[in-house]
């Protein structure tokens, strides 16, 4: 990794993404999918007026869209600042083609930022578990916990007690990196939308741990999953 950002490499990836297709999805034109934006009718300031794209349907509005996203990442000042303009489900498949041209430091602080803030980063498209890992075991734990995450980290058992609360949206997403070390929280998680979920528990060797976030009362861990041990089904408090 480098010493030092090279900015221009960035750049080129954020240009190449948002020259990629607008996804359009059942709720198009109101939502899509795309790097840098999840929503099909967009608005821009033109000469101080805000104007509305349809970036689905109209040729026009698309490039006048695009024009004025590669202004905003010509004039970027860091690495973090164009990260900050990539829709948020697509902030790891930024941060996967950008690595190459980024500082620990930089890559450390995307990294913290764009888990926490996803929905669902164990199931993007992009990435496989592997990439997710070996992306948590290259970041520098200085910057990607804090001094009492880090401390909580240290101080967990040599075997750790996970559990993990899920849906029907991800019933099918057991052995994946977020877990949590509080049984209550994944209980929340199984029960959240009014649903009937299921909580499970399993058994991790600490060294398979890469982090720990205390951030948002969820105690989640970062776990290597194929090392995940006696996965069981808990009965619902």
């Amino acid at each position: 990794m480098l010493k030092r950002t090279d900015l221009k490499g960035v750049k080129d990836v954020a240009r190449f993404l948002l020259m990629t297709e607008i996804h359009k999805t059942e709720f198009s034109p109101v939502v899509v999918q795309h790097p840098f934006t999840a929503n099909g009718i967009v608005g821009i300031s033109i000469d101080g007026k805000v104007r509305l794209l349809d970036i689905t349907e109209n040729e026009d509005d698309l490039n006048i869209w695009r024009n004025y996203k590669l202004k905003c990442i010509d004039t970027a000042e860091n690495a973090f600042g164009i990260y900050m303009m990539m829709n948020t489900a697509y902030a790891l498949t930024f941060l996967k083609y950008a690595k190459r041209y980024l500082s620990q430091k930089d890559f450390s602080s995307i990294l913290v930022s764009a888990w926490i803030k996803a929905e669902n980063p164990n199931c993007d498209v992009n990435l496989k578990q592997s990439e997710l890992v070996s992306i948590f075991r290259q970041a520098d734990p200085q910057i990607l916990m804090t001094q009492s995450e880090r401390k909580r980290l240290k101080s967990l058992p040599e075997t750790v007690t996970v559990y993990r609360g899920v849906t029907s949206y991800n019933a099918k997403n057991i052995r994946v990196l977020s877990w949590t070390l509080d049984k209550a929280k994944a209980e929340w998680f199984a029960h959240r939308y009014g649903e009937n979920g299921t909580v499970y528990e399993a058994r991790i060797d600490k060294s398979r741990i890469v982090a720990y976030f205390a951030g948002r009362g969820e105690s989640e861990v970062i776990v290597e999953p194929r090392y995940l041990k006696n996965i069981s089904v808990q009965k619902s408090e």
